[in-house]
């Protein structure tokens, strides 16, 4: 099921070939002869990072179709070093009630945002990028959702 959503755009928006190669687990993505630009070896590669990070099919597609998109990785011990139900809190901060914060966050900054674990994973513009990372970190130090929704709007 995802193997086509993924194979899909590869091979249609960027003429690339793909293959799973089923012994080392790994994707191979190759040119073909009607592959036209050369940076489609790498944003074949980059989306289907971004789907292996968690991404969904539709976000991962933006990254084929424009250039000015960017994926930033960040743990929430590069931020502040946290242990237990301190850092329990501060994911459940990030992602709120329902998913709340996050889906707040995302939308005021165009970005769109994974959370795995301790991991942070955000897809956007780089000013855009810039601006969710900031609101996540204010978050992860212990800022009410209220102060940093605040400032959102300020900035947007």
């Amino acid at each position: 099921d995802s193997w086509m959503a993924i194979t899909g755009p590869i091979t249609d928006i960027l003429k690339l070939d793909v293959r799973m190669n089923l012994k080392t687990k790994k994707v191979e993505i190759k040119t073909t002869k009607e592959t036209a630009e050369i940076q489609s070896l790498q944003k074949g590669a980059d989306f289907v990072h971004a789907f292996i990070l968690g991404f969904e099919v539709a976000d991962a597609v933006a990254l084929l179709r424009l250039d000015d998109l960017y994926l930033e990785t960040f743990e929430i011990k590069d931020v502040k070093t946290l242990r237990g139900e301190h850092l329990s809190r501060a994911i459940g901060r990030i992602s709120g009630k329902n998913g709340k914060t996050k889906f707040t966050v995302e939308n005021a900054t165009r970005t769109r945002i994974v959370l795995a674990d301790t991991h942070i994973h955000i897809l956007g513009a780089f000013a855009n990028i810039k601006v969710a990372r900031d609101a996540i970190c204010s978050l992860i130090l212990g800022s009410p959702p209220g102060k940093v929704y605040s400032k959102l709007r300020t900035i947007g």
